[in-house]
């Protein structure tokens, strides 16, 4: 693959453009290679799902598992849950060869008749959601091909926290159910929302207590940030201060993503044979967010107005907190009713995160932005 920016934004590549977590990629692979599933949690964008990816890419992994990530963030209920599960697991074995994809064809007898092929003779999941008419049935034939599997199992699935809203009510127990009798899988549940996470695996009146590991995530170490920086600039023929990649880092916090993303655009700013400053850092910025302009100004007009104002409040404060204080509804002119209504729809929306009473609007990048109008 030619890599033209090795500053990757979007998904996973292979080890060589993945920055450090060397620690927690062994502790996490470790676990699940002794027979525990982990329960993996951290704020979004910090890169839990790249170092899953990463653990899956080690030789001892790859070789001796199969692997599944199911991403089920955009999920309602479990119907989805199942389908996004079924097309997760063909989609990783369909390059595996025939044999291998057929054993779990032949376990989905509810939905056999739905399948497609290619003009290759490959299966496609071309199912819809709706063709899922039976979703416990057809969980219970998933189950059954990963224990059957001619490898043992790992499956991750990110989000977790999705399936606590879900309008059946008993997807955790259903679930959990399951996963007490694999003895031939083992589930990394990767989630953002540490409360929800944090509920669903440590409280004694919730199925998943005591039946996980725990694990978290901080943001990389700065040092390592410095040093991956520089040897892909270098590998490229540019440089790029240390000095320069401490302000990125700091500004967001060692938020992943954001680091990348920042790194990505001073890359492309940087000739070959140049360096790259501190003085590009602004520049660099400014580029992302009027990529993303449009998206934003058409996210905030369709906001509700009580949305807008509580919205920016919470921009203006950077942290905000105690947000039905009197203080702060003073400082930004709304009432209490107000705020807990509006607060409501942001966090369904995810325009907003909230996290041990603190609440940040949730893009770094449209809190800049928001900042600028």
């Amino acid at each position: 693959m030619n890599i033209v920016n090795p500053f990757i934004t979007q998904g996973y590549v292979s080890p060589h453009y993945f920055c450090d977590r060397m620690e927690e990629t062994k502790y996490l692979k470790n676990l699940v290679v002794n027979g525990n599933n982990v329960a993996l949690i951290s704020p979004r964008r910090l890169g839990k799902t790249g170092m899953i990816h990463h653990c899956f890419a080690q030789d001892d992994i790859k070789d001796s598992y199969y692997t599944f990530i199911v991403d089920i963030y955009a999920t309602k209920n479990l119907q989805e849950l199942v389908f996004y599960m079924g097309k997760a697991i063909l989609t990783t074995l369909k390059p595996k060869g025939r044999k291998i994809w057929e054993r779990f064809l032949d376990t989905l007898s509810s939905l056999r008749s739905t399948i497609s092929f290619d003009i290759n003779g490959l299966p496609e999941w071309g199912l819809g959601i709706g063709d899922i008419k039976a979703a416990q049935a057809t969980l219970d034939e998933i189950f059954s091909y990963l224990e059957k599997a001619d490898k043992p199992c790992i499956v991750a699935i990110d989000e977790f926290q999705a399936i606590a809203n879900y309008p059946e009510g008993n997807v955790e127990a259903i679930l959990r159910t399951h996963i007490q009798h694999c003895t031939n899988t083992r589930f990394i549940y990767a989630g953002s929302q540490r409360h929800i996470m944090s509920e669903m695996f440590v409280s004694p009146s919730r199925p998943f207590y005591q039946s996980t590991s725990l694990m978290s995530i901080g943001p990389i170490e700065t040092t390592h940030y410095i040093d991956f920086a520089q040897s892909l600039f270098r590998e490229y023929g540019k440089e790029i201060d240390k000095e320069t990649i401490e302000e990125v880092y700091q500004r967001y916090e060692g938020v992943t993503w954001y680091v990348q993303t920042v790194l990505n655009a001073l890359f492309t700013l940087t000739e070959e044979g140049a360096t790259c400053t501190q003085e590009m850092v602004e520049t660099a910025i400014q580029q992302v967010i009027a990529q993303q302009s449009f998206a934003y100004t058409t996210l905030l007009y369709q906001l509700p107005g009580k949305q807008k104002e509580v919205l920016m409040a919470i921009c203006k404060e950077g942290k905000a907190t105690n947000i039905t204080s009197r203080p702060f509804l003073q400082r930004h002119r709304l009432t209490a009713s107000s705020v807990q209504a509006a607060v409501k729809g942001l966090l369904e929306k995810d325009l907003v995160t909230q996290d041990l009473g603190v609440y940040t609007v949730y893009d770094q990048f449209f809190a800049q932005w928001l900042l600028m109008q």
